[in-house]
């Protein structure tokens, strides 16, 4: 951002902002920048060259010579009112259902003024613009130009999870009357060896029954001079007809047609999958009115704070927290877990899971739309929009590869007629021929169809992973950095060993207690817990001040006692031999050591221990067996941090972390790193730093929590370590059947592209190679909806 001197921002609420298109390199950005930051009034400059925009600022008043200094620039330029900021409008769009139309719409929308993005979701037929106020019309216009009917599902904002429509309904009497005179044109041309009026009229019934749709979307792709697979089709179609392939060029059309309806039956199983997340939480709840009755009322309009009761056997239709009643929940659809969990009061539960023995009330924490199930839905369609690196590459090999096939079919038409006295209608059939199996629509469909199936996949599983890039990249991980308390232990220690150095020892319970209390850290809430369990009642703290990365401090009764590590004591100077020989003791046997001191001596020692997850040596053994180099960081002392990593079998353990060190020693592993992606686990708030630094930030137990869903590339549902293994050899499949399909795609086609050369190939086979790879690719895809 540039600005000129004295002004940071526009003045006034009425500043004018140009928005200059065409700045799409550093030469246009220098012009702009050298003809309008001298100039009085202009208040500023963003000069973006990746967005090829420029928005200029000014003053209101008065009128300044930015309003013939813009145009002269010799770019487009469009004045809009800076009081109304871009806006986001989500469209759906029936007829979106392949690589086909997104191109066509890429290509007409892409350019227009007030465009400023445009985000595809073909899986759930979505398109996402952002566009300046008043643009919009003009958006749904230049889509019904092009055969496309949208509809605004939302405009301005993003619903938390907007509706998933159900496929479109297929009228199948046409497709059967294309296939049957398709048939009948083929068999009365061989009986009667040769064509005949009956063929042609048959060959003409079965066109436009079956191929009028294909017909119109081809017209319309050359009217703007795109070359997708309707547009080849109708070509390759029309030149067999002139070239009198009759029966040939129905049956095309035929096979067409009917492959794309099988086609998109396919992808309808993705779209499924994302559509069954959705009907996990119910329609309706059963809530407490203000005169105690039980009403039953859509789920939708349920209030914050209002009481909901759930019976045995029904699903939760939203997140609470338990008032009353005990029972068992299945919270697989969104943790992933394989046993149900026992809830009692005060327990949370999360819409979509099911109550399983007695019966529960409980309170909304979150209104249906921000649901934890609301969230997980709303992440996965986002994820849909992250394009990977295979997608990124495929999309621009296709781009490159359709016009390329398109010349060499042209050059097969003429050149050997030419050059070499072949038959021109041997030649133009071989071209038509090209023309069909040119489209790269195996190619590109198999990438969003595999990486949705992936996302599915893992969101079952209750692994919520925030993009395709993760997802491919994930078999990548060679390094992980795991923080301890709350990942690889339960995160939730118990006081085990207490020795008075000074004073009362009930005294030092009590101080030590009232102190903790005030702290949200598992190992002082552990000392408080003690405190209470003991009958102690604790006192009131003045002060009270948090340490980061040492403990705390408070006054009690007129004095300033501090609570808090080792480190803590000797930077307050009031550590000795006999205070380092027990805090050893203590740390090599793996426990937490935490003292209590007043301003001139330590009066106690605390041990804390925290517990091993069960499945953390599984989880680490795992990451062993798939190449992956384990290292544990945490703020706890060497000697524990040592201790709990030969527990679990890490390779490597660093205590006396601060959060800054975690950030270090992860920018460190980046740095240094000989190959593969570095992760790092954490509980998605405490160690957000190292988490968004890292190539992966994995979060655990991500249920109900907001920021965890929110920052994380990949978020645990539970506190199931062994979901990370899991998400790398879901990773690993994805990319192996990226790469699968790749290699089917281009393999038929470059196969195909001989035969037609050698004259082996015909017309209808050629239809049969390329939405059979289709078929192929997609089925292969929504493989990894199994796993």
């Amino acid at each position: 951002m540039s600005q000129s001197p004295g002004d940071s921002s526009p003045d006034g609420p009425n500043g004018k902002l140009y928005g200059v298109d065409s700045t799409d390199c550093p030469t246009d950005a220098a012009l702009v920048r050298n003809n309008l930051e001298p100039l009085d009034g202009v208040t500023g400059l963003d000069l973006t060259v990746t967005r090829q925009r420029s928005d200029v600022s000014d003053r209101p008043d008065p009128p300044v010579a930015a309003d013939a200094a813009v145009p002269a620039i010799g770019a487009p330029a469009q004045r809009i009112d800076k009081t109304t900021a871009a806006v986001r409008t989500t469209l759906a769009i029936a007829g979106m259902d392949c690589p086909t139309e997104e191109a066509l719409i890429r290509s007409k929308l892409a350019g227009m003024a007030g465009v400023a993005a445009l985000d595809f979701n073909l899986v759930q037929r979505r398109l996402s613009v952002t566009h300046r106020p008043g643009a919009l019309e003009a958006v749904l216009g230049a889509l019904k130009a092009i055969g496309l009917e949208a509809k605004v599902e939302s405009a301005g904002t993003e619903s938390a999870a907007p509706p998933i429509k159900p496929a479109p309904k297929t009228h199948w009497w046409p497709m059967a009357l294309a296939g049957v005179t398709a048939t009948l044109a083929e068999g009365v041309y061989w009986l009667n060896g040769g064509d005949h009026w009956t063929v042609l009229a048959l060959a003409l019934v079965s066109i436009l029954s079956g191929g009028l749709a294909t017909y119109k979307k081809g017209w319309i792709a050359l009217r703007h001079r795109n070359l997708n697979i309707n547009a080849l089709m109708s070509i390759a179609v029309t030149g067999a007809m002139l070239i009198g392939h009759w029966p040939e060029a129905a049956m095309v059309m035929f096979l067409f047609t009917l492959a794309e309806v099988i086609e998109a039956k396919s992808l309808d199983r993705a779209r499924n999958a994302i559509r069954g997340l959705l009907e996990l939480a119910p329609d309706t709840a059963t809530v407490c009115q203000g005169d105690g009755r039980w009403v039953t009322m859509p789920a939708k309009t349920v209030p914050l704070e209002a009481v909901v009761r759930v019976r045995p056997g029904e699903r939760i239709a939203l997140d609470g927290v338990v008032i009353s009643g005990r029972s068992t929940v299945n919270q697989a659809p969104i943790t992933g877990e394989s046993l149900p969990v026992d809830k009692a009061e005060g327990d949370n539960v999360f819409a979509g899971t099911i109550n399983e023995a007695g019966s529960l009330e409980y309170r909304v924490t979150a209104e249906a739309s921000h649901s934890t199930l609301a969230r997980i839905i709303h992440a996965v369609e986002s994820a849909q929009g992250s394009r990977a690196p295979t997608q990124r590459f495929v999309d621009r090999f296709a781009r490159i590869y359709t016009p390329v096939v398109f010349a060499g079919a042209l050059l097969v038409a003429i050149v050997p007629p030419l050059a070499f006295d072949g038959a021109w209608m041997d030649w133009i059939y071989k071209a038509l021929v090209l023309l069909v199996i040119a489209c790269p629509c195996a190619l590109v469909i198999s990438t969003p169809v595999t990486i949705v199936s992936g996302l599915a996949a893992a969101a079952r599983k209750g692994i919520l992973v925030k993009g395709g890039v993760y997802l491919e990249e994930g078999r990548k991980l060679a390094t992980l950095a795991l923080d301890k308390t709350g990942t690889i232990t339960h995160g939730r220690p118990a006081q085990t060993d207490f020795m008075v150095l000074s004073g009362d020892a009930n005294q030092a319970h009590i101080l030590a207690g009232s102190l903790a209390a005030r702290s949200d850290h598992p190992v002082s809430l552990a000392i408080a817990r003690a405190a209470v369990e003991m009958g102690w009642v604790l006192r009131e703290v003045a002060d009270f001040a948090a340490i980061p990365g040492r403990g705390v401090r408070g006054g009690i009764d007129g004095h300033v006692y501090q609570l808090g590590n080792h480190r803590l004591i000797e930077e307050i100077g009031l550590c000795s031999p006999d205070i380092e020989k027990a805090l050893d003791t203590l740390e090599r046997q793996g426990k937490t050591a935490v003292l209590l001191a007043n301003h001139a001596e330590v009066l106690a020692i605390f041990a804390v221990a925290d517990t091993l997850r069960e499945t953390s040596r599984q989880a680490i053994a795992d990451l062993h067996s798939l190449g992956v180099k384990t290292l544990m960081l945490t703020g706890d002392n060497t000697h524990t941090a040592e201790a709990i990593a030969r527990a679990v079998g890490i390779d490597e353990a660093r205590g006396n972390l601060l959060p800054e060190d975690k950030l270090s020693t992860i920018e460190s592993l980046l740095t240094h790193r000989k190959g593969g992606k570095v992760g790092m686990v954490g509980d998605g708030i405490n160690d957000a730093p190292s988490l968004a630094r890292a190539d992966i930030g994995f979060a655990m137990g991500a249920a109900g929590t907001d920021t965890a869903i929110e920052t994380a590339d990949v978020a645990l549902m539970d506190d199931d370590l062994r979901k990370i293994p899991a998400f790398v050899r879901l990773s690993q499949a994805t990319s192996d059947v990226l790469i699968q399909n790749i290699v089917v795609a281009l393999g038929i086609k470059a196969g195909f592209l001989l035969l037609t050369v050698s004259g082996q190939a015909t017309m209808w086979m050629a239809v049969f190679a390329d939405m059979g790879a289709s078929l192929l690719v997609v089925a292969n895809g929504l493989r990894l909806l199994r796993r």
